[in-house]
């Protein structure tokens, strides 16, 4: 999906072949794929039960997104990224282990939150190791800016949380002063991963290079 004139991306997209496998699991397994293409959803019908909701924006190749959701059954998890590779492996993983709680969703996570999910409706946001845009000219680019947390205050019910996790010190500054300073939201942790986190791919190869992992949650006020 493109921005639209006048919006900021804050994505590249990285183009990659398409095993056979991940592609035979996209067409097998279509029924979980919703398209971000502006029409609401039906949560309920899209999980065949209703039960609380976490958004997951740029689940990667899925491996954090599919520990979680399997040591979370209770909760449905919707994975949206730009990337049909990784939403191919997050498919695979989801069939591997028998779970039942996770769908996808490939395009932009704006217009998924804005268009396609009803206010109060979410339990979680999670948006881990976003694309920190490291160069200050680029800074403007990144995702966890004061409109889009502003768009998932929106979307969270009362006591849900938004977690943000990045290897980028600027980025994690950033996040960390915006929810301090949003009225919207209490902060409830921030420093070191907590332990229901499992360590991504990415996060290991940041680790490897010696970055260290920041996350920070907030709570949306009552």
């Amino acid at each position: 999906m493109t921005a639209t004139r006048g919006e900021i991306r804050s994505y590249r997209i990285r183009r990659g072949r398409l095993g056979a496998t991940t592609a035979e699991a996209l067409d097998r397994l279509g029924e979980l794929i919703v398209a971000v293409d502006g029409t609401p959803v039906d949560v309920p019908a899209l999980f065949g039960r209703d039960a609380p909701l976490v958004v997951e924006i740029g689940s990667g190749m899925g491996e954090a997104t599919a520990a979680m959701a399997a040591a979370d059954p209770a909760r449905n998890v919707l994975a949206v990224d730009v990337h049909v590779q990784g939403l191919g492996r997050l498919l695979r993983r989801a069939e591997d282990g028998a779970l039942a709680n996770v769908r996808v969703a490939q395009g932009d996570a704006n217009v998924l939150l804005r268009d396609m999910l009803l206010p109060g409706s979410v339990d979680e946001v999670r948006v881990f190791f976003p694309d920190p845009w490291p160069k200050a000219r680029h800074a403007k680019r990144r995702l966890v800016q004061r409109p889009f947390t502003d768009l998932v205050a929106s979307r969270l019910r009362a006591g849900g949380r938004l977690h943000v996790a990045t290897d980028w010190a600027p980025y994690a500054e950033q996040v960390q002063a915006l929810l301090h300073a949003h009225p919207a939201y209490e902060v409830v942790h921030e420093g070191e991963r907590p332990e229901h986190r499992p360590v991504t791919r990415f996060e290991q190869r940041g680790l490897d290079a010696g970055r260290a992992a920041y996350d920070v949650v907030a709570r949306l006020r009552p």
